[in-house]
């Protein structure tokens, strides 16, 4: 039995690996868990064969109380920065001045990821120790949190090595950003302004159970101690590294001169906008140990190494005045209204400004101006106060005391950052929570936007969720914009969304910490929506998965009577959420992972996602290890390649929509 744990051990070790490493997976995810289950019941039947380089410990343990302190052995130095390929010549000519000698060296040329450095300290092959860089010398201990990031192995492949100190780079890639984002939009929390304080502040929750939740990866970049190998260069380096199992950046290129760093930097500049992941630049080593050894460091940085940055999209501006918007679970976010400025080709006139602390902490007034940037390219971002132009007429930003809405006393819960206005009945919240409802995140009712939830609200034919369904023909024909045909597919989506799947109705809600998964969640455990009106929590948490907060949130919506009001006339109005109890065998897509690219002709993207998941099947965000077909409309673009490359299946969208007829096979 003892063997057979070890042996299942090495398999799950190999599959991990293939999966978040190669993204390459030679087994199906039913054959993963299958295994996984396995393990997990001889682990509990014998609990003390559970060793720390078991997969069954990636899940998080207890919470810490707080982080401590922990001295990297040798320091983890910062890099100088060059802009341009001035600078990198002027990178080289130091070299050679430094070394006396004519003779060039070659040189590595890696991706700068937008994410935290980190240290891992593997002995023997384990895990033991994972920190953030910190100040370079003294970094904080992320173990518990280190350990929860699947591409990050707990126990190398060669085991001989009696100490290896890893260097390399944790970060978010685009979409784990959009979709955490997206989460904390519902859950009325701040978003983060880019992949690199994602990864910081998923890195240090003090609940590692939280880090396992948030999409995060992670790539190898080099050791403390070049002599702790036989390598004699990066380059050999980096193929050793990953023949322990280690995630290592196929983008990394060896350039025999100097022109080969500017025409790679050049390359990689062009093609940064369409990585899956954030890059702010590129690092330049020389690649030979031996005259890294010879060049040395300086205080602070090494002479053999150079970090060659793109230029930044930013601009200044002026704030002009502060709004304060109430989103559907109450938050009181602070947008400032700014001056309209061109930032790397996008007009920008608004910011987040995220919160109260966050106000503070970059010292941010009206009137001021101010720094921005695009942060990954996309999000505005105020980076602070240019204090030199602040005037006399510049004035201190507050959070109001009362909703600028309803006037109800707003609210700072203990631990959090943002300011509430905790009215149930207030109308912002209420109106984005029918914009929610409607939109494709809810019940995706076709005919009804957000513009038209907009007048529909403010000319009060609908107050509340059901009231949507109360609309007539009369009501909607007769208003500016509409018409007769208009009329009829708004009433026409109305009427489809009386039968919706349960877990789809339940996101729709808006309840607080209930998204998607977790609305899923709830389906598959409780079966009906009767059955939850009256759900305890001590039967939520009884749900794997379902956190305390999640837990709350829910009986507290349920069990408000305004709430059990509603449902009952939902009910009237013959709106019956549907139990999805569809079986494998009788799904056409079961087990298939699909995603669709370029311009479908018959379907909107929504409608395909529809059909895949209708059928059994779920959605890719991109070319991931899980695709198994990608779906292509017209002018593809980059994903066909990808995907050719990758030996995906490839179907046309008429051979998709084939395969749902019964016309032709999947396989």
């Amino acid at each position: 039995m003892q063997n057979r744990l070890e042996e299942l051990r090495i398999l799950l070790m190999e599959h991990s690996h293939n999966y978040y490493v190669l993204d390459d997976p030679q087994i199906s995810d039913g054959e993963y868990d299958r295994l996984f289950q396995e393990l997990l019941e001889i682990e509990k039947a014998h609990p003390d064969w559970v060793t720390s380089d078991s997969p069954s410990q990636r899940v998080g343990g207890a919470a810490l109380d707080k982080f401590t302190q922990v001295r990297h052995r040798l320091p983890m130095l910062s890099l100088e920065n060059a802009f341009d390929d001035l600078d990198l010549i002027a990178f080289e000519e130091r070299l050679l001045r430094f070394l006396f000698t004519d003779t060039k060296p070659d040189y590595m040329a890696e991706p700068k990821l937008d994410g935290l450095a980190v240290e891992l300290v593997y002995e023997h092959g384990f895990l033991v120790q994972g920190s953030t860089r910190g100040d370079g010398t003294i970094g904080e201990d992320i173990t518990a949190q280190i350990r929860t990031v699947n591409s990050i192995p707990l126990r190398l492949y060669k085991t001989d090595i009696p100490r290896l100190e890893i260097r390399g780079e944790v970060f978010m890639d685009r979409d784990g950003l959009t979709k955490l984002n997206h989460q904390r939009a519902e859950d009325g929390e701040p978003l983060f302004a880019n992949p690199r304080n994602a990864a910081a502040g998923s890195l240090r929750q003090l609940d590692p159970k939280i880090t396992a939740k948030r999409p995060l990866r992670f790539y190898v970049y080099g050791i403390a101690e070049s002599t702790d190998t036989k390598c004699r260069t990066q380059q050999e380096l980096l193929e050793f590294l990953s023949t322990l199992g280690l995630p290592v950046n196929d983008l990394i290129t060896f350039c025999p001169d100097i022109n080969a760093v500017i025409n790679r930097f050049s390359e990689l500049s062009d093609l940064r906008h369409d990585l899956a992941y954030e890059i702010d630049g590129m690092v330049v080593k020389v690649n030979d140990f031996a005259l890294q050894a010879r060049l040395g460091a300086k205080a602070r940085a090494p002479r053999w190494a150079i970090a060659c940055k793109f230029p930044a999209i930013q601009a200044t501006t002026k704030i002009l005045k502060v709004d304060f918007q109430v989103g559907r679970t109450g938050a009181v976010t602070p947008v400032a209204i700014l001056e309209p400025v061109d930032v790397g080709g996008v007009i920008v006139s608004r910011a987040t400004l995220h919160n109260a602390d966050e106000i503070r902490r970059k010292d941010l007034r009206r009137g001021d101006t101010v720094l921005i940037q695009r942060a990954g390219d996309v999000i505005p971002e105020i980076v602070k106060a240019v204090l030199e132009k602040r005037d006399s007429s510049a004035e201190p930003i507050t959070i109001p005391e009362k909703c600028p809405v309803c006037s109800h006393p707003l609210q700072k819960p203990e631990g959090e950052a943002v300011t509430r206005c905790v009215n149930p009945h207030c109308p912002a919240q209420r109106l984005r929570t029918m914009v929610h409802f409607c939109a494709k995140a809810g019940l995706d009712i076709e005919g009804l936007g957000k513009k038209s939830v907009e007048q529909l609200f403010d000319l009060q034919l609908i107050k509340d969720l059901p009231d949507i369904f109360k609309l007539q023909k009369g009501d909607l024909e007769v208003l500016d914009g509409w018409g007769e045909k208009s009329a009829d597919n708004a009433l026409a989506g109305i009427e489809a969304a009386k039968t919706p799947p349960l877990s789809r109705f339940l996101a729709a809600l808006g309840i607080r910490y209930v998204g998607e998964v977790t609305a899923g969640l709830l389906e598959n455990t409780f079966n009906s929506l009767e059955r939850l009106l009256d759900v305890t929590r001590e039967e939520l948490l009884e749900v794997e998965g379902l956190g305390e907060q999640a837990a709350n949130s829910i009986v507290d919506y349920f069990s408000d009577p305004s709430v059990q009001e509603m449902m009952r006339t939902f009910r009237e109005m013959g709106v019956h959420p549907q139990v999805m109890l569809q079986t494998e065998e009788n799904l056409l897509l079961t087990g298939e992972v699909l995603l669709f690219t370029g311009s479908l002709k018959k379907l909107s993207r929504t409608e395909a996602k529809k059909l895949v998941k209708e059928n059994g099947g779920q959605i890719a965000s991109g070319i991931t290890r899980k695709l198994t077909c990608l779906v292509v409309g017209e002018k593809p673009g980059s994903k066909l390649k990808k995907a050719q490359e990758k030996g995906k299946k490839i179907l046309t969208e008429d051979e998709f929509l084939q395969i749902l007829d019964g016309t032709i096979a999947f396989h």
